[in-house]
């Protein structure tokens, strides 16, 4: 009985830190979701082929040389990207990185970023709520 309680608690053990991730993207689509529905753009959900499109479209709006989110994070998410400098990116795909998205801090911080420099402009909630939708089903 012991050892079968100990093989229960292991595989908790084990499964719990992988659930943390998953609970703070939905918290941050919730948080999203309600911004998209306050925006009156006729919010319907998030489409995580919809934030495929967005990953790997290219925008005339931002740097030159980041056309796209795919121009550092590649076309395949699961793969590492790299930055114009050289610096190696950690892969985005929630099922390679886990942990990437626990804090909705560093989250909004990247989106801030990044999307000035893809886009020229602040993403929006739609955007980022269907961006992290189809990191979420890779």
């Amino acid at each position: 009985m012991k050892k079968r309680l100990r093989i229960i608690a292991a595989v908790v053990a084990l499964t719990l830190p992988l659930s943390v991730p998953a609970a703070s993207i939905d918290a941050q689509l919730e948080r999203y979701a309600t911004a998209a529905r306050s925006a009156g753009s006729g919010f319907e959900g998030f489409v995580a082929a919809r934030g495929e499109d967005f990953h790997t479209r290219r925008f005339s709006g931002g740097r030159p040389d980041t056309p796209s989110c795919a121009a550092c994070h590649r076309d395949d998410p699961r793969q590492p990207g790299q930055t114009r400098t050289g610096k190696s990116i950690e892969p985005v795909a929630l099922s390679v990185s886990p942990g990437r998205y626990a804090d909705p801090e560093k989250i909004e911080k990247w989106f801030k970023r990044n999307c000035q420099e893809v886009l020229g402009r602040e993403c929006s909630a739609q955007e980022k709520g269907d961006w992290l939708s189809y990191m979420r089903s890779r």
